[in-house]
């Protein structure tokens, strides 16, 4: 692998006034090894789209990706000529907001070890550490493909994770999205449940001679690549949740229709605010409230999925704020932050791959952007929380806005490489005379650097592995989410 590198390697350069010539020491031998440990450890890094150009970038800069074009058949008469369709590809604009890094310190006397014993002991875990940033990145734009959802009756115990399968699959079929190269990408809970199916472990039905059985792998399933990755969104949260019912006497037959998008109540709304995200008891999938507080009606983001019968219940779930005053030194949290966030304590632990919208409930109820939390830690204030997104903010927040959180469920992906790109372009080296020694590689549309500098205080070496890339959605009909296990 890491001669199929080098092969590859952008460029180098060195400080004359560093030690260059071990071997231990070359970064570009670095940057090589530490691409291909990111490759082997990513899930869904390795089954979406792709788009890298050997030209520096910086970040915030926009390019261009392309998506598949369309062609449409036509008839023709014996004496007509063909009508010919431009052979056009759609551009992309994506901008390189994502800038992912792993940095660590290899101390005085440390430095001497071969070359392989500071892989295993620095470079692979490194390695690995932005593989799962990347691939929480990914996954967590699961989110912006509800449109496309899908959860089993949730009143129906009997059925299982064939089931949820193939009406993921009947929702994929209805888009047109192609037959081939279908990936589907389960949370661990969800492997488990398929995992205890014959379908998915009996040689004979799986017909690869057990390997499913003993490996735990899932293979080729009902048309999909199936993948299980630790980092798919699957959570359950604590802080507890409401319910009101519906009152659809008024309505036809006694039932809001599929499609409906008006909701009536029971009893006063007003618990219910603009940007909450609910769910039925009666019908599947995640909606998210645009206009609440109203007397007995809300408006939600997207028609419903089925009919849903009078006095039905819906839920909805503790919400907490931002929390600017806890958050020192930080006076705003403007568009296109893409550091910690600081949530007040409000009864709620924001959950690692959570969705999470924001709004004001005065001005703004619904701000743009539904995001997917990627890393969570203690806060700045007793009881806070920090939380990261998957991508810059869309919108600005201010302190005390509304912090809407997702409901628990397992959300599976099921996508096709048109469905989302993960576009990479080099980083530029450090100037010469600056003490560091720096090197590119670039490989299978990816790219990393890794800069070597001497810290004389902490007295050891500071090694950063970086890359430079962009997420973008490309079409929202290539992807579906599949839910299991609300709570």
């Amino acid at each position: 692998m890491i001669k199929k590198f080098l092969k590859t390697l952008s460029y180098v350069a060195f400080d004359n006034d560093f030690d260059t010539d071990e071997r231990a020491w070359n970064p570009e031998i670095w940057a090589a090894e530490t691409l291909a440990v990111l490759e082997e450890n990513m899930v869904i890094g390795r089954l979406v789209h792709t788009d890298f150009s050997n030209v520096i970038a910086s970040f915030g800069d926009t390019v261009n990706t392309r998506k598949p074009g369309t062609f449409t058949a036509k008839r023709k008469g014996t004496n007509d000529d063909v009508d010919v369709q431009n052979a056009t590809a759609v551009k992309v604009p994506v901008v390189l907001n994502q800038h992912v890094h792993t940095s660590f310190m290899i101390r005085d006397g440390e430095e001497s070890r071969s070359f392989r014993d500071l892989i295993d002991e620095y470079l692979r875990p490194a390695a690995k550490s932005l593989a799962e940033h990347i691939d929480r990145i990914l996954l967590g734009q699961v989110f912006q493909f509800l449109d496309n959802q899908i959860e089993i009756d949730p009143d129906d115990t009997s059925s299982d994770i064939k089931d949820a399968i193939l009406d993921t699959r009947e929702v994929q079929n209805v888009k047109k999205v192609p037959m081939d190269g279908r990936n589907l990408i389960l949370t661990p809970a969800t492997e488990t449940e398929a995992l205890k199916l014959d379908l998915f472990l009996s040689a004979e039905k799986v017909g690869d001679s057990g390997t499913a059985l003993r490996e735990a792998s899932l293979g080729k399933k009902l048309g999909y690549e199936t993948f299980m990755s630790q980092n798919a969104s699957g959570y359950a949260t604590d802080g507890g949740s409401t319910l009101g019912t519906t009152n659809a006497a008024g309505s036809t037959n006694g039932v809001m229709a599929k499609g409906a998008t008006t909701i009536t109540l029971t009893s006063d709304s007003s618990a219910i605010l603009a940007g909450m995200y609910i769910t039925f008891t009666t019908v599947a999938g995640v909606y998210r409230v645009l206009t609440g507080a109203n007397a007995t009606t809300i408006t939600i983001d997207r028609g419903l999925e089925a009919a849903m019968p009078d006095d039905s219940f819906v839920r909805y779930y503790t919400v907490g704020a931002v929390d600017l005053a806890g958050h020192s030194g930080v006076s705003t949290y403007p568009i296109g932050y893409d550091k910690q966030i600081n949530i007040a304590a409000s009864g709620v632990i924001p959950q690692l791959g959570q969705l999470v919208g924001f709004g004001d409930s005065d001005s703004d109820p619904v701000r743009t952007g539904e995001y997917a939390i990627i890393d969570v830690a203690t806060g700045s204030g007793a009881g806070d929380y920090y939380i990261m997104l998957d991508r810059p903010l869309e919108a600005a927040l201010e302190d005390t806005d509304v912090v809407n959180y997702g409901p628990p469920f397992q959300y599976n992906f099921a996508f096709d490489r048109a469905a989302l790109a993960l576009v990479t372009r080099p980083l530029a080296m450090p100037r010469s005379g600056t003490g560091a020694v720096s090197g590119v590689s670039s490989y299978n549309d990816l790219s990393m650097r890794v800069t070597i500098t001497y810290n004389g205080t902490a007295q050891g070496h500071l090694v950063t592995l970086d890359m430079l890339c962009g997420v973008k959605v490309l079409d929202e009909d290539r992807g579906a989410v599949m839910l299991r296990g609300r709570v």
